[in-house]
């Protein structure tokens, strides 16, 4: 018999990098719930989310909200794959905050992809229609700047998920 551990699956990684792919994935795991920024983003604030700078004033709104959901799912047993993006130090001092008032276990998983990889795979999320959001390559360059991985000092434990370059 195996002992069920709640966990908090967090993503890092740049736009495109495959941060959803990967907590579409894990979110399919028995007794995993997925949150996605993007999709409560588009729903909640989606005309008014037009630039870099809408997103940069509503995305903190949504995780005060979202934080005292996350860490009730994780004291009621699941684990919560939270689909947002973990990519500077700021967000990443939240979600230690939501670690360590959950006591629940964690992962932070890091993609990483080169941003010829990360562009290829943005034109063809843009083109499909299927993403919320269709940001263009100046806004992929635009938040790349900003990208910062974990580092160690910070405490997570790291899972990195290396994607395979482009042939």
């Amino acid at each position: 018999m195996s002992v069920y551990t709640p966990t908090l699956h967090m993503m890092c990684g740049k736009m495109a990098a495959g941060k959803s792919t990967l907590a579409t994935r894990l979110s399919q795991n028995p007794h995993h719930v997925l949150i996605s920024e993007d999709r409560w983003l588009a729903d909640l604030f989606g005309p008014e989310m037009k630039t870099p700078a809408d997103y940069l004033h509503f995305a903190p709104r949504l995780r005060t909200v979202m934080a005292p959901h996350v860490t009730h799912l994780l004291a009621a047993g699941l684990s919560v794959v939270l689909d947002f993006p973990a990519n500077t130090v700021e967000t990443r001092v939240w979600m230690r905050g939501l670690v360590a008032q959950s006591g629940a276990a964690h992962q932070m998983h890091v993609l990483v992809a080169s941003d010829a990889k990360c562009l290829a795979r943005l034109r063809a999320r843009n083109a499909s229609g299927a993403h919320p959001f269709a940001p263009t390559e100046a806004q992929f360059h635009r938040f790349a700047k900003h990208y910062a991985p974990p580092t160690p000092d910070e405490g997570f434990s790291i899972v990195e998920h290396v994607a395979q370059p482009i042939k």
